[in-house]
């Protein structure tokens, strides 16, 4: 099992069920790991390191001499470290406190951030259970507190399986309202929604997440051995004169998606990939 981030207890009424809580993110795991790049100096190939410069003297300062401090004045600060950020509230700082429950189909998908999962602990087999298996008969999701990395979150708990997940929610002053986007208006024609809606009937296929995978990487790490390949380990490559790049135009929509509908009817749907955006 992957290592626990910190093991407490969710809050349910006057109910605690001892759990412990796991990412739920794969991270670095071959084949969808982020590529990481060094930084180099071009005029000597040398890395880049980041240092940490203490404002005043113009020294490097050490990790292990480094604090947070809080600006309560300007210019002065309060040291707190990990202990202050405990005691501020140690029930807080190690429980998952449901406040209230919601169907979770009413929850909005822009809330949704980051995935958790909470594994029962000793003796909290039968208790976790009974509350993972009422909230998915129910349709509901839990709506929780909990506080990680010195932040209170908003979280979402729902069954997964066998297992409950905590879905971090972002708070609604986090998130633009799509109101406050200037969108002109548009009218289209019941011809065109019908090509469009037999378009996405042609493409719809049952949800299948292993089918997708980061082409963009593979597409990058080409480019790698490309210029390996060819001795141009060091060469800075510039933009070709007179490259095509993409660029918006008017379209005649009709014809577009009749061609689209006469694309995708002749390929098969097992080979139809999501290309992630640089």
């Amino acid at each position: 099992m992957p290592r626990g981030l910190w093991k407490g207890a969710i809050s349910f009424g006057l109910v605690n069920v001892p759990v412990e809580l796991v990412t739920g993110e794969k991270r670095g795991s071959k084949g969808s790991a982020s590529l990481h790049f060094t930084m180099l100096d071009k005029r000597d190939m040398a890395p880049v390191g980041y240092q940490r410069i203490n404002k005043a003297s113009g020294k490097e300062v050490p990790w292990k001499e480094v604090v947070k401090g809080y600006e309560y004045e300007d210019e002065r600060y309060v040291v707190l470290s990990d202990e202050d950020f405990r005691r501020a509230n140690v029930q807080a700082s190690k429980t998952v406190e449901i406040v209230a429950f919601v169907d979770a189909a009413e929850i909005p998908v822009p809330h949704f951030s980051t995935p958790y999962y909470l594994v029962p602990g000793k003796r909290g087999e039968k208790a976790y259970a009974l509350l993972r298996d009422t909230i998915a008969k129910s349709g509901k999701a839990g709506i929780a507190t909990f506080v990680i990395r010195a932040r209170q979150h908003l979280a979402a708990l729902m069954p997964q399986d066998d297992a409950l997940l905590l879905m971090t929610l972002r708070y609604a002053d986090e998130l633009r309202e799509a109101k406050e986007l200037d969108i002109p208006s548009a009218k289209v024609s019941a011809k065109e929604l019908e090509l469009a809606r037999k378009l996405v009937e042609d493409m719809t296929g049952k949800w299948e997440p292993e089918k997708y995978h980061d082409t963009y990487r593979e597409d990058i790490l080409a480019r790698v051995k490309e210029k390996v390949k060819a001795g141009q380990t060091e060469e800075i490559t510039a933009p070709e004169k007179g490259e095509a790049r993409p660029k918006a135009e008017v379209i005649d929509l009709m014809a577009a998606l009749k061609k689209s509908i006469s694309a995708s009817s002749s390929r098969p749907k097992a080979r139809t990939r999501r290309r992630r955006a640089a």
